[in-house]
């Protein structure tokens, strides 16, 4: 099966890629690196010839407000119109658990606007839901430090790690469209302020956490429950001290 990995460079994109190769199906990835650029249109006609599913896994380069809305829109409907015009069965995108919750996000805001195209367009889909991968708990503490003070929600989040995403996308790649939402998430609820300060101590970082529960996430504050996958949501295995022993 052809199957074309939009934004197949990145993190998530790349480990699909691998795991969709190993498993013997024909995986495209594509990004503008490959000639495939969805805010242009440059290449999309050409990769998604013969495919059977897209899964969209890519990312706005900018997180201010007017910038990263107008990738995902722009992108969004470049994507669905070559794939209505190629004949592609099955749309399959990564978003963010609590998307439709936090409306004074931008970033959350353009992901709404994305969803919405895809629902919209007449091929089948799949948005997956995900909850905050630990890949990203350096660049949570980085967007909230001053000085030496890391100033985070203590929120509960459900963090999991990228490789339980890529088998979760794989999973979802290989199944039939659900035209709807999935959510996947970790093992543990953990306190998001709690967790970059253990992270931060494990690493030999000599920054600390201040929970403050007025702390914008995505520009967003954030109620206790906001980041919490539903009772129905796919959980993967690893954990936070397992994550971290592998690396």
């Amino acid at each position: 099966m052809k199957i074309v990995v939009i934004g197949g460079s990145g993190l998530i994109g790349s480990k699909l890629v691998t795991l969709l190769r190993a498993a013997g199906h024909e995986a495209l990835a594509a990004s503008p690196n490959s000639g495939v650029n969805t805010l242009t249109g440059e290449g999309l006609a050409q990769a998604l010839a013969g495919a059977q599913v897209v899964v969209d896994v890519a990312n706005s380069p900018s997180f201010e407000d007017k910038a990263v809305l107008e990738f995902f829109e722009t992108s969004g409907r470049n994507l669905v119109k070559a794939e209505a015009e190629a004949g592609v069965g099955h749309h399959l995108a990564l978003s963010v658990v609590g998307t439709e919750r936090l409306a004074d996000s931008g970033y959350l805001r353009a992901k709404v606007a994305q969803e919405r195209l895809i629902k919209a367009s007449p091929v089948p889909y799949t948005i997956v839901h995900s909850t905050q991968f630990f890949e990203f708990l350096a660049g949570i503490a980085q967007a909230a430090t001053v000085g030496d003070t890391v100033r985070l929600s203590p929120a509960w989040f459900q963090p999991i790690a990228s490789d339980d995403v890529a088998a979760a996308l794989l999973e979802r790649t290989l199944a039939k469209p659900v035209n709807g939402m999935v959510e996947i998430g970790g093992p543990e609820r953990l306190r998001m302020s709690e967790l970059v300060q253990r992270y931060l101590d494990l690493k030999g970082d000599a920054r600390k956490v201040v929970a403050d529960e007025h702390a914008r996430y995505f520009g967003a504050e954030l109620k206790d429950d906001e980041l919490l996958p539903g009772p129905g949501a796919r959980l993967f295995p690893t954990t936070f001290a397992h994550w971290m022993q592998r690396r």
